[in-house]
């Protein structure tokens, strides 16, 4: 049952998931790997959400530079482990949410066995190698994971259902072409707001996931797209020699 806070707090929600997509939300876990520019506004979304528990992973500082797209920290926090930063700002908008934050970068060593504690995997982190190596640890743990890319005014979003649909070395070759580089602020809240909005489809059951399908947009031209994505029976990672 809510209580009456929460049926406050989530009445918008409440409309659209009804009771029982709320409760759904407040049982779910969700890991989010970066807290910058993309992190940020997938985390103050999912836990302005009520997604039950957050973890934000980073082991990167605050810099003033960050300031200009990583909308979740503050100028009063420069020099502060961006995964408390975070935790902060996300407390600060719902105290209901449980927290945890990892102040560390992910490996591959670690990251499968994290990836499995959680429900769902959020990707916000930093160049190509590391996007892969996300991609390939949730796809070794079985675990669900929402991939993004930026890039100036461009953005890209997909999700993984490791064993059902395409993985990042499938959408982009071995090793993977993804977008990924200096960007502005509104592409970073927009793949971040779309990858938040996968995370509650996903925790939910409602609407149609990003997989088999990749979604770009240029906000410079305001053009985008639906590119149709298909699983490599040679993939590394998911394919037929790799893990299943």
């Amino acid at each position: 049952m809510l209580s009456e806070e929460e049926r406050e707090r989530y009445a918008r929600s409440l409309s659209i998931l009804g009771e029982e997509g709320q409760q759904a939300l407040r049982r779910g876990r969700v890991l989010v790997i970066g807290a910058g520019g993309v992190g940020s506004a997938a985390l103050l979304y999912l836990a302005a959400a009520g997604v039950g528990t957050i973890a934000v992973a980073d082991g990167d500082r605050v810099e003033r530079s960050n300031l200009q797209r990583q909308i979740i920290h503050t100028a009063d926090r420069l020099g502060e482990n961006k995964a408390r930063s975070a935790a902060r700002a996300m407390a600060a908008r719902n105290p209901g949410v449980q927290i945890r934050v990892i102040p560390e970068y992910v490996s591959s060593q670690t990251l499968p066995a994290l990836a499995r504690r959680y429900d769902f995997v959020i990707d916000g982190a930093d160049g190509l190698e590391t996007k892969l190596m996300i991609s390939d640890s949730c796809v070794a743990a079985g675990v669900p994971f929402c991939h993004c890319g930026t890039q100036g005014l461009r953005f890209q979003v997909m999700t993984c259902l490791p064993g059902r649909s395409p993985c990042v070395r499938c959408a982009f070759g071995h090793p993977a072409g993804s977008v990924s580089g200096s960007t502005l602020g509104p592409a970073c809240g927009c793949a971040g707001s779309v990858a938040a909005a996968e995370a509650i489809k996903y925790l939910t059951g409602r609407g149609e996931l990003l997989t088999g399908r990749l979604f770009t947009a240029d906000l410079m031209t305001m053009e985008s797209r639906m590119v149709p994505l298909r699983r490599d029976p040679g993939c590394p990672a998911c394919g037929a020699s790799g893990q299943q």
